[in-house]
């Protein structure tokens, strides 16, 4: 009875231990894949998207495995089943697709249409989140659970990451930047983020910073409504 305790033991200690390596353990991005089985271009993959603005593109088609990281799969195409994006912005699922803004410019958000953002305080060589503690409770960062999968839509799989937080959570990744919500956002197409402090920017489909807001919405625009023009937010509370 001993014997069969101890290993059962054993055993539950290895796979906690395997569940804490799968997100520290970062393996390198794959070789060039053979032109027969290259995955489809950007343009490819959902032309349609920027029509869809907030509402999440689903494809008919199975999309294809670009990179692995660790035990996340990372696809190029979008998921065929509709995914809800959970309240603690960590999930085994995600699916990142660029939204069209005539202001700013195309921005990645989630695939509920929330917008994601990176910080100029980060690093992207060596990719490395520097917002924890009240920052993070400002900007949540988006979080993928091991083993995960992460859907791409108009932005190229091969750049899509994630990297360890202190906390030991891994954090999606665009071009090495890690990318975050921003607490005061409450709908899809809110970019209240936008500029704040001068170092938070929506992301944009490669990992860079979207343009500055010039000037403010017309008056009466709502967040949100759909156009994904929102007012220019300044500095202050959240800014780190």
């Amino acid at each position: 009875m001993m014997l069969r305790s101890v290993a059962r033991h054993a055993v539950i200690a290895a796979v906690g231990l395997a569940a804490l390596a799968a997100c520290g353990t970062a393996a390198a991005p794959p070789a060039a894949l053979p032109a027969a089985a290259a995955p489809p271009s950007v343009e490819q993959q959902a032309p349609d998207q920027t029509q869809q603005q907030f509402g999440q593109v689903i494809a008919t088609e199975a999309p294809t495995i670009t990179r692995t990281q660790g035990k996340v799969k990372i696809y190029t195409g979008a998921s065929t089943a509709a995914i809800t994006p959970p309240t603690d912005h960590a999930s085994n699922t995600i699916q990142l697709q660029v939204i069209a803004n005539t202001q700013i410019g195309p921005y990645v958000s989630d695939s509920s249409g929330m917008t994601l953002y990176r910080f100029d305080k980060d690093t992207a060589k060596p990719s490395k989140s520097n917002c924890t503690g009240d920052c993070a409770t400002t900007w949540p960062p988006l979080l993928v659970k091991s083993p995960g999968d992460i859907y791409t839509v108009g932005l190229d799989a091969k750049t899509v990451g994630y990297v360890e937080r202190p906390d030991g959570t891994c954090q999606v990744t665009i071009a090495g930047w890690p990318i975050y919500y921003f607490s005061k956002d409450q709908q899809p197409g809110d970019i209240k983020g936008q500029g704040v402090g001068g170092t938070w920017f929506a992301v944009n489909p490669k990992g860079g910073k979207t343009a500055a807001t010039q000037q403010p919405a017309a008056a009466g625009t709502q967040p949100g409504s759909g156009s994904g023009q929102q007012q220019s937010s300044s500095g202050g509370s959240g800014g780190y």
